[in-house]
């Protein structure tokens, strides 16, 4: 039902454009976000009528006169009634204040087994009417020490136009990723540009660059038996969730919220 309701609304489409080296799993269904995974966010936001505040850095979470009282790095700490947690695993045993203490010694070990893939992301983009000669729209890269996957991302969302310039993405292997974790950000960016053009000898010279770390890329090991959630505290109630607590994809995202909106109904 959640991918008929986003097919409905073109938020998410059939992927049609040719990906090499893709392992083609029996009976999956691939699709594309053609205006990027966070029209999905987006839209499942409006949908909840949800006032958001982006950027808050949350340091702590504390117990105060039945409720919770959350601190962040800048602005002064606020209330709640309920505080689900869906960041990955270790920023939550990064948390100060009472929740230190709250989370109990079996509830800590199962957090602490959890564990995160780490790599690098690429972002080349290009002036409008650049072509880039390659035959795919995306490919897996399997004999590189580098890199994993580079997408010709307007190729690959089927979202070519004239007015808008292509861009490129690309991801590094785990290995990499782990290696040059605490590396200087613009010396992996040259590291992985050299092996791009080993890769693709015909890239043009792109208008501008990013380089993005991505510390907790995919879950590697899950919360024991993938339960979707794990409470806290019940009253007040503090809740955790996300793919830490089921896999990285969106099915896995899809079973932690259920899992979640029903532990959270009782509560409000």
């Amino acid at each position: 039902s959640f991918y008929e309701e986003l097919l409905s609304r073109g938020i998410l489409k059939p992927l049609t454009a040719p990906v090499e080296g893709m392992v083609v799993r029996e009976g999956s269904c691939n699709y594309v976000a053609p205006q990027g995974i966070s029209s999905v966010v987006k839209y499942y936001l409006e949908q909840s009528g949800a006032d958001v505040s982006y950027e808050q850095h949350v340091t702590h979470i504390s117990l105060r006169d039945g409720r919770w009282e959350v601190s962040r790095k800048a602005g002064p700490p606020e209330q709640f009634d309920v505080v689900i947690l869906t960041v990955p695993v270790p920023q939550i045993l990064q948390l100060q204040g009472d929740i230190v203490n709250i989370i109990n010694e079996s509830q800590k070990q199962q957090l602490e087994s959890v564990s995160y893939s780490s790599r690098y992301a690429l972002g080349l983009f290009f002036e409008a009417g650049t072509g880039i000669a390659v035959p795919w729209a995306a490919r897996y890269i399997a004999d590189n020490p580098c890199i994993r996957f580079i997408s010709i991302d307007n190729k690959k969302r089927n979202i070519e136009s004239p007015e808008v310039g292509p861009s490129v993405v690309v991801h590094t292997t785990v290995a990499f990723g782990s290696e040059h974790l605490d590396s200087d950000p613009a010396q992996v960016q040259q590291i992985i540009l050299s092996h791009l053009h080993s890769i693709v000898p015909s890239l043009p010279e792109p208008s501008s660059i990013k380089c993005q770390k991505w510390r907790y890329s995919q879950v590697t090991r899950a919360v024991p038996s993938c339960p979707g959630q794990m409470i806290l505290h019940t009253q007040p109630l503090l809740i955790c969730g996300g793919d830490g607590f089921t896999r990285s994809n969106f099915d896995g995202c899809i079973e932690s919220a259920m899992s979640l909106a029903e532990a959270v109904k009782p509560h409000l």
